[in-house]
């Protein structure tokens, strides 16, 4: 970060504080994290009190129509109460995409920067601190070397770490690659020295992220892949846990499940989005895969792997989807048996070739088309979540349930939600225990006392 020593010095000197909303992925989640990091350096702190902050800061994500109007809608309610003399922020997809023209849609908002340029966020804070006008910073590309940034942890137990950015591929439907750009991996020595860290910390749990994070290490010379990282992560034995989001199923390669299958402390757990059940819709979608191909890899993990539980992502009434293509769809959910899927009805989005399409389904056939999948989603994830009925597994406990705090909250391996009564000490701790019940989200249990 270029921020100069006397600036650095004269923000200490006032310590201020900022409050951060974050939209959207586990990539913006980590990268709030990092801004709360650079913003500690030149004397903010972070409050949960919006009334009261220095700085507002909305971290955005434009992947549907719905969550970019959200943005403007928080954005209105934020000058209603900001307190005089507080800045207002916005970064993320949706000021990557807009750039100056948040401005015209939304006047007020003193600061705007992109994804590409987030590592400029401290001197961006000090010029609108300073000048009292609009700055507006967004950039097209990555830096050729990408900095290393300070972070503060939202958690003391499961910790984000992002290993790739960006997305090579080109889906019909997707603003990714136009906000977040090309996929440029970190190095593994960086990331293998920032999980070293955690793990001297007392972190249990890492999460690697990336929008493709399947695709790590190939842009990196030598070339490698994310078997090869997570088998280094295995080396350090104080984390416990390790998973891995989001990937594209091409990028899927058998190495990375052996690595899964022969790494301890690699979850037993694929995010893989197939998007659609059907190949005409997945060619529309230019995915460059067919049904057949996603079913095989399925296969394949399950022959090495065969209790690892298997999310998607599906997105519903994709421009020209008929009635049938639809159906295609809801029984490749059956058949899957996914333990997980995140459902979507089709947005259109700018600088992508569907929204231009002709052949747009009604609002009322996608949401219907969603309303019926999801009742099968969640028939589906029910049934699997009955097998880890009357059977131990460790827990990993998060924190207080957020629908019942006299219960505790953890997830497996696998990802599952476990709920169980127990005291506060557990908290940050791997815990045995016993599956009593299910439902389609969560299960539920009691401490293991055998």
């Amino acid at each position: 970060m270029a921020v100069s020593e006397p600036q650095l010095t004269s923000a200490r000197a006032k310590t201020k504080s900022v409050y951060v909303e974050t939209f959207g992925c586990q990539m913006n989640k980590a990268d709030s994290e990092n801004m709360l990091g650079l913003l500690a350096e030149i004397g903010y702190n972070q409050i949960d009190d919006l009334k009261q902050a220095d700085l507002m800061i909305l971290n955005t994500c434009a992947i549907r129509e719905g969550a970019e109007d959200k943005v403007f809608s928080y954005l209105g309610h934020w000058k209603k109460i900001r307190r005089p003399g507080t800045l207002i922020a916005v970064g993320g997809c949706v000021a990557q995409d807009a750039g100056e023209a948040l401005l015209q849609r939304s006047p007020g908002v003193d600061i705007v920067f992109g994804t590409h340029n987030l590592f400029r966020l401290p001197e961006l804070v000090l010029k609108a601190e300073r000048e009292r006008k609009p700055v507006v910073e967004v950039i097209q590309e990555l830096p050729e070397d990408l900095p290393e940034l300070p972070v503060i942890r939202q958690s003391d137990i499961s910790a984000w770490v992002s290993i790739i950015y960006g997305c090579d591929y080109n889906c019909t439907y997707c603003i990714v690659p136009y906000v977040r750009g090309r996929e440029k991996s970190r190095q593994p020595g960086q990331i293998v020295h920032e999980i070293k860290e955690l793990a001297d910390a007392g972190y249990l749990e890492v999460t690697l992220l990336g929008q493709n994070v399947t695709a790590y290490g190939h842009d990196l010379n030598p070339e490698i892949h994310l078997g090869d990282l997570l088998r280094e992560i295995g080396k350090l034995e104080q984390i416990k846990r390790v998973r891995f989001i989001t990937g594209h199923p091409r990028d899927l390669q058998d190495g990375i499940i052996e690595a899964v299958a022969e790494t301890a402390n690699a979850c037993e757990f694929f995010h893989v989005p197939i998007q659609a059940g059907d190949n005409r819709t997945l060619r529309r979608m230019a995915r460059g895969y067919q049904v057949d191909f996603y079913r095989k890899m399925i296969d394949r993990i399950r022959a090495k792997l065969p209790d690892a539980a298997i999310s998607t992502d599906l997105i519903v009434g994709f421009p020209g989807e008929t009635e049938q293509e639809f159906m295609n769809t809801v029984n490749l959910v059956e058949e899957i048996g996914f333990d997980m899927c995140n459902t979507a009805a089709y947005s259109p989005r700018p600088h992508t070739p569907s929204a231009n399409w002709a052949d747009q389904v009604s609002e009322h056939e996608k949401y219907e088309r969603l309303r019926f999948l999801n009742s099968i989603v969640s028939e589906v994830a029910h049934k699997c979540n009955k097998r880890y009925v009357g059977k131990t597994f460790d827990v990993l406990v998060e924190g207080r349930s957020e629908r019942n705090p006299e219960r505790l909250s953890g997830r497996t391996r696998t990802n599952k939600l476990v709920n169980f009564e127990g005291p506060e000490t557990l908290i940050g701790r791997l815990v045995d225990v016993q599956i009593e019940s299910a439902n389609p989200w969560a299960l539920r249990g009691s401490p293991f006392k055998g």
